[in-house]
């Protein structure tokens, strides 16, 4: 980025909301210095304080756009209420989002970084890994085995668990937690995705990124943005404008008949993900969406032919070629793709249920990522089980630490948390999926109330105009 640097600012950095979240700039006018600061800085906060809200005043954060497409004055009222309530329950429950409690938690964070560096928890533990090695080859030989003994079904289950625990290891990769190399743990990744997987490492990293920047935000974040089947917050019940997607995400006639009973679909839905993760991918690599210069161009083709060699494998030896019957050949691949259904909810758990308001852009990073992210705790000898995504609010603070070492991290966490104040969302795997199903019932439920409320305006309507 040092190509880009015009100066230096003096003093304190002011955050501001970016345009493509809804930051409003002013041009240059020929101003002096000063005068052109203060017309050019944007907006230092979106956000009103909780209390002008709760008094009615103002109006909800500009950029969050919570009813973009809502289909009268009566249904923005009605999703605008619930996007004050939650403002101001996040800001009672959180530290003061004033300039000084927020550069002071930042001062404590990057101790806390320090002191994780200190410690040696960014070095990557290879014998662990060893062991990663051992247990993938393990479920793979006991897939063969099986599948050579015409135990079908059997032998698909060995196939899901070892595609589920692969999938840890890519993502270790993918976060450069393996060799610190971008081009090795790109290669270790990408092995691992395409010609074992069936998948692209590619677009999840597209995603993901965005994921990381901005977690849990209805409008930005990718990794939450499933309607027609989901709507994790009241918001996509007005028809947000993806900022990643580009487009509106419709809450449309499918989704007003699914997201009332999403608590219950949550489950079933999920069993399926691994065929939504394959036409992501091949989407991404056909449309080129990855990188096409720079040291990464050639990632694409190395998946594209990574890809087709998992469906060589898999689909022509395995599937075809071992499996005598038709159906037997469906039922290896439903239930060998079913099977990583548990993965799939742990893809989910750490944020479903956690914040998705927008407080602004003067808090701090790690008090916006242990607001919108959870643990789930286990004890240590199942962690081989969740692999790494148990600890989704330390992997959010750190990124790049090994999965490994974000056991020991988390008690530095713990003393972090405590310290400035900050909550940390821990709960049980069991508390987890209820808390997670709790969130998903009760925009359900204001769904339920929303199409209520429409169907009630519809039937005024036509009384009024004697229909």
């Amino acid at each position: 980025m040092a190509q880009f640097q015009i100066g230096r600012v003096e003093g304190r950095w002011e955050d501001f909301v970016p345009p493509i979240q809804g930051g409003q700039f002013q041009p240059y006018t020929g101003l002096d210095a000063k005068e052109q600061s203060r017309a050019t800085a944007g907006p230092v906060s979106p956000c009103i304080s909780a209390e002008r809200q709760v008094k009615g005043q103002g109006s909800v954060c500009p950029n969050s756009q919570p009813t973009r497409g809502a289909n009268s004055q009566n249904e923005l009222a009605f999703l605008d209420s619930l996007s004050k309530e939650e403002i101001v329950l996040n800001t009672n429950k959180y530290p003061a989002l004033d300039t000084d409690t927020q550069n002071e938690i930042v001062k404590k964070y990057l101790h806390l970084h320090n002191q994780v560096r200190a410690e040696g928890l960014y070095n990557c533990n290879y014998t662990a890994y060893a062991w990663e090695l051992v247990r993938c080859s393990l479920l793979f030989g006991l897939m063969l085995f099986f599948l050579h003994a015409g135990w079908y079904c059997m032998s698909a289950i060995w196939l899901g668990w070892f595609w589920s625990q692969l999938v840890f290891a890519a993502h270790d990769a993918a976060h450069m937690g393996i060799t610190h190399n971008f081009t090795i743990d790109s290669m270790i990744g990408m092995i691992i995705a395409a010609p074992m997987g069936g998948l692209s490492l590619g677009w999840w990293k597209l995603t993901h990124n965005v994921h990381h920047i901005v977690t849990n935000a209805p409008e930005h974040d990718p990794d939450n943005q499933h309607l027609p089947f989901f709507a994790v917050n009241h918001r996509f019940l007005g028809s947000l404008f993806s900022t990643y997607h580009e487009r509106i995400m419709s809450y449309d006639a499918v989704g007003k008949f699914l997201v009332p009973y999403q608590a219950f679909l949550y489950y079933p839905v999920l069993m399926f993900g691994r065929f939504n993760l394959y036409v992501q991918s091949w989407v991404f690599l056909i449309q080129g969406q990855g990188p096409r210069k720079g040291v990464a161009w050639w990632h694409r083709w190395f998946e594209i032919v990574g890809n087709l060699a998992f469906w060589y494998w898999f689909g022509y030896l395995v599937v075809y070629k071992s499996i005598p019957t038709l159906w037997g050949r469906f039922v290896f691949v439903m239930v060998s793709h079913m099977v990583t259904m548990p993965l799939h909810v742990q893809f989910t758990l750490s944020h479903f249920a956690m914040s998705t308001a927008d407080l602004g852009p003067i808090e701090s990073f790690p008090q916006k990522m242990l607001r919108t992210t959870m643990d789930i705790d286990c004890p240590e000898w199942l962690d081989f089980f969740h692999g790494g995504l148990q600890f989704q609010a330390i992997h959010h603070l750190f990124p790049r630490i090994p999965r490994h070492n974000l056991r020991r991290t988390q008690k530095l966490v713990l003393l972090f948390c405590k310290d400035v104040g900050i909550p940390y969302a821990l709960y049980g795997f069991v508390g987890g999926n209820k808390k997670v199903l709790g969130s998903l019932a009760e925009v359900g439920r204001q769904a339920a109330i929303l199409a209520e409320c429409q169907r009630t305006i519809s039937a005024r309507g036509d009384l009024i105009y004697g229909h």
